[in-house]
């Protein structure tokens, strides 16, 4: 699972596993250590919620996606989901879950466990 935040913006991109795990047990967390702290950030399947939504408490992310999203995501074409959370009168946190493609060009990372890219074309940066 990978987090990018920029803004009043996060994105979570998920690998064949996370996407697997995420739908069958309703949870996906991950850590980043700092040394004596950590920064977590987590995904969690809720039933009665209609869209997205997050919270930040104690250094830790989690999204909050409703259930019915997970149906069957592992197995259907759909790439990801987002939404936009009102933070106040001013401001609004844009959430976006997707499923992690490989990228076509030349790149060290690990992609073993990345869907297959239905493109031809990946930028690494987004």
């Amino acid at each position: 699972m990978k987090l990018r935040i920029k803004g009043n913006s996060v994105r979570y991109r998920l690998t064949k596993t996370d996407v697997k795990n995420l739908c069958s047990e309703g949870y996906l967390h991950d850590k980043t250590s700092f040394g004596k702290n950590s920064f977590e950030y987590a995904l969690q399947s809720k039933s009665d919620i209609e869209n997205l939504s997050a919270d930040f408490s104690d250094n830790k992310i989690t999204v909050s996606i409703p259930q019915s999203f997970l149906q069957n995501w592992e197995a259907n074409d759909t790439i990801g989901f987002d939404s936009k959370m009102k933070i106040n009168e001013n401001d609004e946190l844009s959430i976006l879950i997707e499923k992690d493609f490989q990228c076509l060009d030349e790149t060290e990372e690990d992609q073993s466990d990345n869907f297959e890219n239905p493109s031809n074309a990946c930028n690494p940066d987004q």
